[in-house]
């Protein structure tokens, strides 16, 4: 993988400025399977305490740990069941604010990704946060690995960042609690930019006599 990694205090800012600087960087992992790589084309903010849609809204617990710093370091989660999306730490230590990586295009190890999603075209490989976990390899090993390491499997690398011309920003993605804030970020027009999908809550069945 050419180009240099991601220095730490590239991350070791506000949650929404690290945001859209991140879109056109590169995720790069590398497995016994082979190594994949991605350009990140859509992500979303996460700003902690300060946040009602953040995992580390009410505080410290084993699931979020990682979260609450240094900067640099991959939070990784299991969500509905049966996926794992990936965040990236950042601002100063003790904030718990990250990024979550939404969509990207792979640039290397496209074999390799789509022996991990066989059924799924070119511009679905690594769009959405679930597709761009199995597609890379990601699960929960990778939580809490150092992403500015260069001696780490899971490495972000300097890009060719996005036209600012070109970044959009809009409403969260399946969150409940602020989700009218606008920190969903990602590339205009890139075909492997997930849609937007709006929350809806699941309806609770109701009770009867018969139950």
């Amino acid at each position: 993988m050419n180009g240099a990694l991601l220095p730490r205090d590239f991350l070791d800012r506000p949650v929404d400025e690290v945001a859209p600087a991140l879109l056109g960087h590169v995720l790069r992992h590398r497995t016994p399977e082979g190594e994949v790589a991605v350009r990140l084309t859509e992500v979303e903010a996460y700003a902690g305490p300060l946040d009602p849609a953040s995992h580390a809204y009410r505080g410290r617990t084993p699931r979020n740990a990682v979260m609450f710093g240094p900067p640099g370091f991959a939070y990784v989660y299991f969500t509905y069941g049966m996926h794992f999306c990936v965040n990236l730490v950042c601002g100063p230590d003790g904030i718990s604010s990250a990024v979550l990586l939404r969509a990207g295009e792979i640039v290397a190890g496209e074999g390799t990704a789509r022996a991990r999603r066989p059924r799924s075209s070119t511009r679905d490989l690594a769009r959405g946060p679930a597709r761009l976990c199995q597609a890379l390899g990601i699960a929960r090993e990778q939580n809490g690995l150092d992403v500015c390491s260069p001696d780490g499997p899971l490495t972000v690398h300097l890009g060719e960042p996005a036209d600012p011309a070109l970044i959009r920003s809009g409403p969260r993605t399946g969150v409940n609690g602020a989700k009218e804030v606008p920190w969903r970020f990602w590339i205009d027009g890139d075909p492997s930019v997930s849609p937007y999908r709006p929350h809806v809550p699941r309806k609770r069945k109701k009770v009867t006599a018969d139950d």
